[in-house]
């Protein structure tokens, strides 16, 4: 009797030995990917690549010396201690132009009718007598800008201060609980130039103040401080 293989068992023992091998025609077997690289690293003993990060930057503290031994803390300033003096307050420029133009008003037309006058009359050489008035202007228009330099007035805590003059210096204290009265004052010629004074009117007529040549807006601001001040400092009395 013929004991023959079957046409099957050969290829059933084929393929049994054909599916224990692994496929390497998907994407895990490629060995160009990066699965096939880890494949062969663990293949040769090594340990897989690893990302590094970069180390942190720290920025330095600030250095701070301790004060040395035995130093004392800064003083505070004292509780009572007098606030700052308030500062002096001047008088518009509108004042010295308005009086230079009347300097100018007083001393040129006299020097023009005393030279028509005199040199008509007695002479050229009488003409110069013009020049005259002429040197009271230049005189007066150097003194005129001394003189509104030195104005000058301080709103302190208890009363008004002013000070004016320049060879003979002047300065006049107005309590306020003193005043009487305080009006705002402005002629023609001082809305012209747009100005004001404040006149300041207390119990004794020798003690009166006035403050010349004030903007609108600042005599009006001056009389209702002065004012309210006034009637404080009277109803404490």
């Amino acid at each position: 009797m013929e004991t023959g293989t079957r046409p099957g068992a050969d290829d059933g023992t084929t393929r049994g030995s054909d599916t224990g091998r692994s496929d390497t025609t998907g994407p895990i077997g490629d060995p160009t990917g990066p699965a096939g690289d880890g494949e062969r690293t663990r293949e040769n003993g090594g340990t897989p690549p690893s990302v590094t990060t970069p180390p942190a930057v720290t920025t330095p503290s600030p250095v701070t010396t301790p004060p040395p031994l035995g130093a004392s803390p800064p003083a505070a300033p004292p509780l009572d201690a007098p606030a700052s003096p308030a500062p002096w307050l001047r008088l518009p420029r509108q004042v010295l132009a308005l009086r230079r133009l009347l300097l100018s008003l007083c001393t040129v037309p006299p020097a023009l009718l005393v030279a028509g006058l005199a040199g008509w009359l007695a002479g050229p050489v009488w003409g110069l007598f013009a020049l005259l008035p002429l040197a009271v202007l230049g005189c007066g228009w150097v003194l005129l800008a001394r003189n509104w330099r030195s104005w000058g007035y301080r709103e302190r805590a208890d009363d008004l201060l002013l000070a004016r003059g320049v060879l003979w210096r002047r300065e006049t204290i107005v309590p306020y609980g003193r005043m009487q009265l305080v009006e705002v004052t402005s002629g023609p010629v001082e809305r012209r130039f747009g100005l004001a004074s404040v006149q300041l009117h207390t119990a004794a007529a020798a003690s009166d103040a006035c403050v010349p040549g004030l903007l609108p807006a600042e005599a009006e601001r001056l009389r209702d401080r002065l004012t309210a001040l006034g009637e404080a400092r009277s109803a404490g009395l």
